[in-house]
Order: C-alpha cells, then sequence, then structure tokens
C-alpha cells in the first residue's frame, strides 16, 4: 500500500493519539500534532483517502476518526518508531529477574516480568523438549532398586525409580549411563532405543535390560510435559476498557485463556519466525477479538528454538515500548536457559 508522505505522517499522528488517549482524533487535532502546515480541508480530504483505504474509520458518535486493524498494521509495519530497551530503563530489571534458577521458574519469571512491565498479560509457551536428553545417570538406593536421573537440555532434571531383576553393581550402572551419554547425548531416547536394539547384541542381556527399562522411563518423564503455556497477569487485562467493555468480549477473552488451543496455535506460528510478530485482531484469525494483539518472539536453547513468548493486550497498546520488552525478554529467557 503506497501513502505519500503527509497520509504516512497523519496517519502516524491518529494512531498515536488514539493510543494515547482512546477518543477519536479530528482534523483539527491532527493539524496541531503533527507538524504539518496544512488547512483542516486539506486534512480532512487525506482523512477521507485514507478511510477510503479501510486505514481509518468513523465511529457514528463521532467527527474524528480511529484506527482500523489494518490502519495498525500499516503502522506497526512501516511508522512506528520503536524505543530503545536502554531508554526504557528496564534491562537491569529484566536481566536480575532471570538470574541463574530452575527453569521452570525462570519460565515463570519471564511472564511475571512481562506482564508487570507491559500492565498487560505476559505468556511463556513452555519448551518442547521432544524426548530429548542431555544426561542419564544411575544411582543405585538398594538392591534392586536404582534412581534414573535424566538432565533434559534446558537443565531441568527429572528422577524416576527403577525396579530391576537384577542387583547391579556400581560399575555396571556407570557403565551403562556412560554409553547412553557418549553415545546419545543430545538425541531423543527414541535414537538411543533403536541403537540399543542394533548395537547392543553383544553386550549382557541384562545390561541391555537395564538401558531399555532406562531409556523408557526417561522419555516417560520427558514427555510428561506440565502447562503448555505460563500465563501471568490475565486480571491486567479487566482493567483495559477496550478488552472488558462488555461481557461478550470478556467471555470471548477467558474463553480463549481457559481453552488454550487457538492460543497455542499463535504461538506455534511464532516459533517458526524470526524475532517480534505482531498479531493484531481484525485481521488474525486466530484472535477471538477485534480489539486484541498479540506481541511475540521466538526463544532459544542452545541455539534451537524451543518455545515463544509474549504480551496480550488491546489493539490500542503502545507498541513502540512493548516490542523492545518483548525483544529483550526473549533474549535473556535464552541465555539464561541455555546456561
Amino acid at each position: 500500500m503506497l501513502l505519500d508522505t503527509r497520509a504516512q505522517t497523519l496517519l502516524k499522528a491518529l494512531v498515536e493519539r488514539y493510543i494515547a488517549d482512546g477518543q477519536p482524533v479530528g482534523s483539527r487535532a491532527l493539524s496541531k500534532i503533527s507538524g504539518l502546515d496544512l488547512s483542516p480541508a486539506t486534512i480532512r480530504n487525506v482523512m477521507a483517502d485514507l478511510e477510503e483505504m479501510g486505514l481509518v474509520a468513523s465511529p457514528h458518535t463521532s467527527a474524528g476518526r480511529v484506527p482500523t486493524p489494518k490502519g495498525y498494521r500499516v503502522f506497526v509495519d512501516k511508522l512506528l518508531t520503536v524505543q530503545e530497551i536502554s531508554e526504557l530503563g528496564l534491562e537491569s530489571r529484566l536481566q536480575s529477574g532471570l538470574l541463574s534458577q530452575p527453569p521452570q521458574k525462570i519460565i515463570a519469571n519471564a511472564a511475571q516480568i512481562l506482564s508487570s512491565l507491559s500492565q498487560f498479560a505476559g505468556v511463556v509457551m513452555t519448551p518442547k523438549t521432544e524426548s530429548i536428553f542431555q544426561q542419564v545417570e544411575f544411582l543405585r538406593l538398594s538392591e534392586k532398586r536404582i534412581l534414573l536421573v535424566v538432565v533434559a537440555p534446558t537443565g531441568e532434571v527429572h528422577n524416576r525409580l527403577l525396579l530391576t531383576d537384577i542387583d547391579y553393581s556400581p560399575a555396571q550402572l556407570s557403565q551403562a549411563a556412560n554409553y547412553l551419554n557418549q553415545n546419545f547425548s543430545g538425541h531423543a531416547f527414541e535414537d538411543a532405543r533403536l541403537g540399543i536394539n542394533s548395537e547392543l547384541r553383544q553386550l549382557q542381556t541384562d545390561m541391555t535390560s537395564l538401558m531399555q527399562a532406562a531409556v523408557e522411563a526417561g522419555s516417560d518423564a520427558l514427555s510428561e510435559q506440565s502447562d503448555e503455556m505460563v500465563i501471568s497477569g490475565k486480571t491486567n487485562l479487566l482493567n483495559v476498557q477496550d478488552l472488558s467493555s462488555n461481557m461478550t468480549s470478556l467471555r470471548k477473552l477467558f474463553d480463549m485463556f481457559e481453552q488454550k488451543s487457538s492460543l497455542m496455535q499463535l504461538l506455534d506460528v511464532s516459533c517458526k519466525a524470526t524475532g517480534v510478530q505482531i498479531f493484531i485482531g481484525g485481521e488474525s484469525q486466530l484472535l477471538p477479538m477485534d480489539e486484541m494483539s498479540v506481541v511475540t518472539a521466538p526463544y532459544e536453547v542452545n541455539g534451537k528454538i524451543v518455545g515463544t513468548l509474549g504480551v496480550i493486550g488491546p489493539t490500542r497498546m503502545a507498541y513502540e515500548r512493548v516490542i523492545p520488552i518483548v525483544d529483550i525478554t526473549a533474549k535473556l529467557l535464552s541465555n539464561a536457559l541455555s546456561q
């Protein structure tokens, strides 16, 4: 969509004023805030052109205009000036909230930080483990009772009790753990299962049996996904008039949080993209409300994208502030989990 400089300046001024106060913006106000030396008649003509393009709309109750979802899209894609994170003074606060802790705690903190800084809802999709393990260890508890310790790539530790028919010695347990770690660390347990079946025929049957039991238990442990996502600050959205102005809107909003399917689909889409993505209600079929936007970014563990985080709020949000918050949180979460 081609807009001349004058139309771009007026659209940018209109969207910024509407985000700031939520009131339809008239030609007289635009004449003052745009910095353009234009007559009200000229501004009205440009507004009429923007309305014909579907970028702004005129509410019945006012002579002023408001941005449409299409207008927001042009604004965030072409006209937005994103604030530097240093200007926001938030980097130290973000870093302190994502210090070395258990992975689930770091993820929960990230959702809370996103919510706190944006004053909307923060969401983090938990990492997709795909039964990949970094390390396994066997600890002999007593005769025929072994504790299997599985370390995931994120650093999460899972324990499983194995009841065996044989009393394995510490040396045998060490041998089995070393074989799995040396040959399959960083791979899925399914790879280890196939390897054991094809390569370990030369080993004693009892050792093969131990490692097969470990593979089954380890795979079960890693596939027991807790919540697929962590959401913080849902009640913040009750204070956003654009989202809570009527019961129908509220019902759609909390149905999305309850069912999670559309939100998970949106986060999955973001996982396949690079950098910050902005989903605007009214143009995205993944959002239940025209008045809702979601700003997302993928995060990594050791260079591999494993999940997405973001902020859920109204279309009338301060994108220039929310975008860098989401971007830097994704980077810092990646660093924290990769350690």
